[in-house]
């Protein structure tokens, strides 16, 4: 059986041991440090990125809004005129048919008052002759 060299770990190999674990750990953080300014750029250029797209939609929102409330307006200001043009047209329609009728209505009550007048009169003069 063959027997397997022991190393021996002497103070100088320790000693080497030693800075090459230190130099693995300082390379880490450099690393991790470089990897966290890395993201904290990259966060701040989407951040950047972000805040100009957004501004750039709420503008286009402002604008679209303005467009479609003045468009309303518009159309709302259109409906009032065709409303009150409607109304005006409906009330001298029904003016003119009010007058209409309350000319009628004079005609037929004076109609009325000169059949009972002229009656009344036929009356009085068979009254008269009879005698």
């Amino acid at each position: 059986m063959a027997v397997m060299a022991r190393d021996v770990w002497t103070d100088e190999r320790l000693d080497d041991l030693n800075k090459r674990v230190d130099g693995g750990f300082k390379e880490t953080r450099d690393e991790f440090r470089a990897l966290r300014a890395e993201m904290k750029g990259e966060f701040q250029a989407v951040r950047g990125e972000m805040k100009s797209e957004f501004q750039a939609v709420r503008a286009e929102m402002k604008g679209e809004f303005q467009a479609v409330r003045n468009e309303m307006k518009g159309e709302f200001q259109a409906l009032r005129g065709e409303m009150k043009g409607e109304s005006q047209a409906i009330r001298g329609d029904l003016g003119g048919q009010i007058a209409a009728l309350h000319r009628s209505t004079q005609q037929l009550f004076g109609g009325l008052i000169a059949t009972m007048a002229l009656g009344f009169g036929g009356m009085i003069v068979a009254l008269l002759t009879q005698t």
